[in-house]
């Protein structure tokens, strides 16, 4: 939607810092939590500040003994022959893989997360990790811990910033975003073991002593087309998803370790 048509949609009065913090406790979010945070500015109507108070909010629900975590993504840096929106002619491939600018942690912005999670890794303090298309971007007591060691190969696996959101008990937050969208799930199929698992080999411009290099890394050709159904399971069979409003949207809270826990069985029943 363009801004007119949010405005438009935008019921009562518009959010605000405050408005959106007290909708994020009376959600669950609390001081001192580790929270990765997928989002869609849009779908929260039309909000005094923007992205800009929405990480406010956040960030003050939090309060400093917390963390906060956003995907930031960069998947134009990638593999061109894998890409669907848009696909590009296989003429052009080659030129990419050549002269496709390499992955700068500061000056690469992030595609397809949204304008909140591209505000927050411009915030003055904010961590980003150093993986070429699946980096994420952290701030807080255990940022380090989640985005300074990100493994290129197996980017969502063990060795990501995933991996340690999951061995800090961390939880997630789907702000206006669809379950289809939980990257943390990514991480369960990772560990699941099921028949149609197929490995792949990606690739993305990088910087390497001084010198641009394309470079290549092992992945597994990720499959996202069941994560509603995952969500809606883990939700009725568990019950630890939290749903509420934050200003004119809908949002769901879940604790990731479950929900990663869930998911790797779901799968390995399920998928064939």
């Amino acid at each position: 939607m363009n801004e007119e048509e949010v405005v438009r949609a935008t019921q009562g009065m518009p959010a605000t810092v405050q408005s959106i913090r007290d909708d994020l406790a009376a959600l669950g979010v609390a001081p001192g939590m580790v929270l990765l945070v997928h989002s869609s500015l849009s779908s929260l109507g039309w909000i005094c500040g923007g992205p800009v108070a929405v990480v406010m909010a956040i960030e003050a629900a939090l309060g400093p003994e917390g963390t906060l975590v956003m995907p930031a993504y960069s998947d134009d840096l990638s593999e061109p022959s894998y890409w669907k929106n848009p696909p590009v002619p296989e003429t052009w491939w080659a030129t990419i893989r050549q002269t496709m600018p390499p992955y700068d942690v500061s000056m690469t912005p992030t595609r397809g997360v949204g304008a909140i999670p591209e505000c927050f890794r411009n915030q003055v303090g904010t961590r980003r990790s150093l993986h070429p298309s699946d980096s994420f971007a952290a701030r807080g007591p255990h940022a380090e811990t989640i985005v300074g060691e990100h493994t290129l190969d197996f980017p969502m696996g063990d060795g990501s910033p995933l991996a340690r959101l999951y061995d800090l008990d961390g939880w997630v937050l789907l702000l206006g975003a669809h379950t289809q969208c939980a990257s943390s799930l990514h991480l369960a199929e990772y560990r699941a073991k099921y028949p149609k698992k197929r490995q792949v080999k990606r690739g993305a411009p990088t910087m390497i002593e001084g010198r641009r290099e394309w470079v290549e890394y092992q992945d597994f050709d990720w499959d996202d087309s069941d994560f509603t159904t995952i969500g809606t399971s883990f939700a009725e069979k568990t019950g630890l998803v939290r749903s509420g409003r934050i200003a004119n949207g809908t949002a769901q809270l879940m604790p990731q370790r479950p929900f990663i826990d869930y998911a790797v069985g779901w799968i390995e029943k399920n998928r064939r």
